[in-house]
C-alpha cells in the first residue's frame, strides 16, 4: 500500500492542493454565512444537500459538490474554537504526511461520503419497492446526514494515529493523551453506527460512518504499522535477532534519530531509513512517519 502511493504520488504529487485545510475551513464560513441568510427567510442550504434522489431525478448535479459546504456544526463560540483545532490538525496532518497524501485522504474521504449517500439510497430503493414518492420525502431528510461532520471525526482519528502521546487541554484545563480521546471517538462513532444504523435502521448514518473508516482504515495500511504480520518481516526479524546476539554488547547496529533509541532499549523496536530525508537519517516504527524530514 505504501509503495503504492508512493508511484502515485511521483506521478501526480504535482497536481495536490497545498493549504488544503485552509481552503475547507473557507468553505465552512461560506456555509455558515448561507445560513445566517437563512434566518431572513432565504434558506439556500436545503439546494445544497447531498440528496442521490434529486442527483439522479432533477439533474441536479451541483450537489455532488455543494454538500461540502454544510459546516460540521451550527456556528457558535464552541464551532469556533473547533475550527481552530481543526485547523491545527489539518495544517500538522498535512506536515507529517506530505501535501498528496492528505489530499488523497482528503478527497478520498470525500467520494466515499458521495459513495455512501448512494449505497444508502439504493438500499432504501429496495426496501421501499421502488416508491418514487416515499424515496423522494425519505432522502430529502436523510440527505443532512451526508456532511463533513463524519470526515472531520475522520482526520481526528488519523491525527491520534500519528501523535498518539501527544496531550491536549480538554475543555481547556483537563490534560488528556490523544489517543484517548480518538479511542473515545471511534467507540462512540461505533456504537452510533450500530444504535442508529443497524438497530435503528438509519443506514443513512450507518453508511457514512462505516464508509469514513473505511478512508481510517486505509490511511492506516498506509503507515506500514502492519508490516510485522507478513511472512517475510517475521523472516526478518528472526534473522536481526540472530545477528544481534552475535553483536559485541555495547555496539548498536540501529539508532533512532529523533528519540536515540536503539535496539537495546526494546528489541522489539523496528527501524528504517527515510527515503525523503537528505542522508542515511534511520527512524524507529514510532517517528518514521511523524518525523520533520532533513533536507
Amino acid at each position: 500500500m505504501s509503495n503504492f502511493m508512493n508511484e502515485m504520488e511521483r506521478k501526480f504529487g504535482k497536481y495536490a492542493v497545498p493549504n488544503l485545510t485552509f481552503y475547507i475551513i473557507g468553505l465552512f464560513i461560506t456555509g455558515y454565512l448561507l445560513q445566517l441568510m437563512s434566518l431572513t427567510g432565504l434558506n439556500l442550504t436545503q439546494y445544497l444537500t447531498l440528496d442521490p434522489y434529486r442527483i439522479l431525478h432533477g439533474a441536479q448535479i451541483w450537489r455532488l459538490f455543494s454538500w461540502v459546504l454544510i459546516p460540521p456544526a451550527r456556528l457558535s463560540i464552541f464551532t469556533i474554537i473547533t475550527l481552530f483545532f481543526y485547523f491545527f490538525i489539518g495544517t500538522t496532518m498535512e506536515r507529517t504526511i506530505g501535501t498528496f497524501r492528505y489530499n488523497v485522504f482528503i478527497f478520498g474521504g470525500f467520494l466515499l461520503m458521495i459513495l455512501a449517500a448512494f449505497a444508502t439510497y439504493g438500499v432504501y430503493f429496495l426496501v421501499l419497492g421502488g416508491n418514487v414518492q416515499m424515496l423522494e420525502v425519505l432522502m430529502a431528510s436523510l440527505s443532512r446526514v451526508f456532511y463533513t461532520y463524519y470526515l472531520q471525526e475522520a482526520v481526528f482519528l488519523i491525527f491520534a494515529i500519528c501523535y498518539p502521546d501527544m496531550q491536549i487541554l480538554l475543555y481547556f484545563i483537563i490534560p488528556v493523551k490523544v489517543k484517548y480521546i480518538g479511542i473515545f471517538y471511534a467507540a462512540f462513532l461505533g456504537f452510533q453506527a450500530v444504535y442508529d444504523g443497524i438497530i435503528g435502521g438509519n443506514y443513512a448514518v450507518l453508511f457514512a460512518i462505516l464508509f469514513q473508516f473505511i478512508n481510517v482504515v486505509l490511511f492506516y495500511l498506509q503507515t506500514g504499522k502492519l508490516n510485522h504480520l507478513k511472512p517475510h518481516e517475521a523472516k526478518r526479524r528472526e534473522t536481526y535477532k540472530q545477528s544481534v546476539k552475535m553483536t559485541p554488547r555495547g555496539i548498536t547496529r540501529h539508532k533512532c534519530a529523533v528519540c536515540g533509541r536503539s535496539e537495546e532499549d526494546d528489541p522489539n523496536l523496528e527501524f528504517r531509513f527515510c527515503s525523503k530525508c537528505n542522508g542515511n537519517y534511520e527512524y524507529c516504527q514510532d517517528h518514521l512517519f511523524t518525523h520533520q524530514h532533513v533536507k
